[in-house]
């Protein structure tokens, strides 16, 4: 045990969620201080795994966040505070925008969580997936009984987000006359006219893996959508799990996934639960196959629709932007994967970079993007143009432009392919944290996530509007 008292916060700390506080003031009762970055999807799993435990155990343990930047948008407070919130954090989160707490505490790896008794001092430190957490937590909550009043939880969260109609909607598919939204959020997947009508809801609306039909059915946290006729396929991330809805019928299974996070196991699956999966992110059909953008293992995995066979496509599973062929290659954090022909374009949310995947000989190559530490906002040639947190594609079936939401400029980007350049899309405002894109009835579509809601985007007359999402 270290018995040296833990120092407190820096000044430089902004408070997103809550009102200051000090370590001090926090003292009493055991503290998990979670150093994370919010773009880091291993980061928001060790959370998600904390807060699934204070579900279990309420009031023996208060958490912590501090968010440490990689990206430049990332130190601004809003930005900071929507990214971690989209992916379910509700505890109070710290912002360490000069990294001044991260070299405080000597951390030097996210995510790090510090384990404090109720008197501050530090029991265990925890770097990265290291270490057994069940274990760690109870040992840290040990004889602290639950609270008699909500003042015995620690500091709360402010200022939560408006009660819209969309939540953080993370998914979207366009048709002639069809809108399908993955309302991330909400653990739904919407069906609406152009004209923002819902006409039926997919998932009971609570987290949960349950399969049925309209009104039974749950998902948690879907994101990434694929239509291929009838069958709209779903990235349901929060389940660790590939899920399909019939459109006639409205009934969903799952075809792949455990709904806890594991290492994908290749071969042919007998039941769905057979593999567990990492993160899948996004969906894309191909040769009656569909691709998975796997963000937890920075892999591309297939999912043949004949055989039911899983196959690792792709990726070595490190956190680099690294061509080459197959498994030789490397990803940082696929989030979006767009199929044409015989080649899948992917996104790299990380390796703020776009890559293709030759479907026959799985051959990765990069076609904008240097690196994991290597973002701007650069238009122009290739090798010059920058990226910062790309998190979406798409593209129109006659068209050579492969449209791209850059996050981390809040901006809309198009890449010509066959070498053209990269583009900044002229809009008459900032985007807020667009997460998914479609192109359909002459207009682009984007979930723009941050501010909970769905524009349409007219690229002939440049005017961008939104789509009134009723229920």
């Amino acid at each position: 045990m270290n018995e040296n008292r833990v120092t407190e916060l820096p000044t430089s700390a902004i408070w997103l969620n809550a009102a200051p506080a000090t370590l001090q003031d926090m003292r009493g009762r055991p503290l998990v201080l979670a150093f994370v970055n919010g773009a880091s999807v291993w980061c928001m799993q060790r959370l998600a795994e904390v807060m699934r435990w204070q579900a279990r155990n309420p009031g023996r343990v208060q958490l912590l966040v501090v968010q440490v930047p990689r990206f430049e948008f990332e130190r601004e407070p809003q930005h900071a505070l929507k990214l971690l919130r989209r992916q379910g954090v509700n505890a109070p989160i710290v912002l360490d925008a000069q990294w001044d707490a991260w070299r405080r505490f000597d951390v030097q790896s996210w995510p790090t969580l510090l384990l404090l008794d109720a008197y501050g001092q530090e029991q265990e430190r925890l770097v990265g997936s290291s270490g057994d957490l069940e274990r760690a937590l109870n040992n840290l909550g040990e004889g602290q009984m639950r609270p008699l009043d909500d003042d015995a939880y620690g500091i709360r969260e402010i200022n939560a987000e408006p009660r819209l109609p969309l939540l953080f909607p993370g998914g979207l598919v366009a048709t002639a006359d069809r809108l399908y939204v993955a309302d991330t959020g909400h653990h739904r997947v919407l069906e609406c006219n152009h004209a923002g009508r819902v006409l039926r809801q997919f998932g009971l609306g609570s987290a949960d893996l349950i399969n049925g039909g309209v009104g039974e059915a749950a998902f948690n946290r879907p994101q990434g959508l694929a239509l291929v006729r009838e069958i709209l396929y779903v990235a349901d991330t929060g389940n660790h799990a590939l899920r399909s809805i019939n459109l006639i019928s409205g009934q969903v299974d799952t075809l792949c996934g455990t709904g806890r996070a594991g290492d994908p196991r290749a071969g042919v699956l007998a039941q769905p639960w057979d593999s567990p999966l990492n993160h899948p992110a996004a969906v894309a059909v191909a040769d009656n196959q569909v691709h998975i953008a796997m963000a937890g293992d920075n892999h591309i995995w297939s999912y043949d629709l004949g055989t039911r066979e899983l196959r690792w496509r792709a990726g070595a599973g490190a956190v680099e932007v690294r061509d080459g062929s197959g498994h030789l290659a490397a990803f940082a954090q696929p989030s979006s994967l767009v199929a044409v022909q015989q080649t899948l374009y992917v996104c790299d949310a990380l390796g703020s970079a776009i890559r293709s995947v030759q479907l026959r000989g799985d051959l990765v190559q990069t076609l904008v993007g240097q690196g994991p530490w290597e973002s701007g906002n650069v238009d122009g040639p290739r090798l010059r143009a920058r990226l910062q947190y790309p998190l979406a594609l798409a593209m129109g079936p006659d068209s050579p432009l492969l449209w791209i939401a850059d996050a981390g400029n809040g901006s809309l980007r198009t890449l010509r392919l066959g070498g053209g350049d990269l583009s900044t899309v002229n809009l008459p405002r900032r985007l807020h944290g667009p997460a998914a894109l479609a192109v359909a009835a002459g207009a682009i579509w984007i979930a723009e996530a941050d501010a909970h809601a769905v524009l349409r985007f007219d690229p002939l007359s440049g005017e961008l509007s939104e789509v009134p999402i009723e229920g």
